[in-house]
């Protein structure tokens, strides 16, 4: 893929949406790919092992600044996906880019213009974009 290739995966997916033209078929799908996504990533975890998730509350001192908080938070997964989890996982993923950008298609909505427009978001607002 080349410089735009956000624009050419999305004129891709137009050209190959036949089976799940109609929207309420895509927008199924896609949720169907998040639970997909769920599940190898819990499978992942419990099936084959090597990662592993410990989690506990976050905490963070009241008198750090809010840049700082990255320092504080911990993403409670432990490990490294192996190569054959980390590739279910990646061909999911990929499922799920397939079915947000048919979406797009179908919405008529450019796929480039939503990651600009949510670059340009976070880059403004920073930190007060979280909620």
């Amino acid at each position: 893929m080349k410089k735009n290739s956000v624009s050419q995966f999305q004129t891709k997916v137009s050209e190959l949406l036949i089976r799940h033209r109609s929207i309420l078929d895509s927008l199924t799908k896609f949720q169907e790919s998040t639970s997909r996504v769920n599940r190898a990533f819990a499978k992942a975890v419990t099936n084959c092992g090597c990662i592993s998730v410990s989690a506990t509350k976050q905490s963070c001192p009241s008198e750090a600044d809010l840049a700082d908080y990255k320092k504080y938070m911990d993403s409670h997964l432990q490990g490294e996906l192996c190569p054959v989890c980390r590739e279910i996982l990646e061909e999911e993923l990929g499922n799920h880019l397939f079915y947000l950008t048919a979406l797009c298609h179908l919405l008529d909505i450019k796929l480039t213009d939503v990651f600009a427009t949510e670059y340009d978001r976070v880059t403004t607002l920073g930190y007060f974009h979280l909620s």
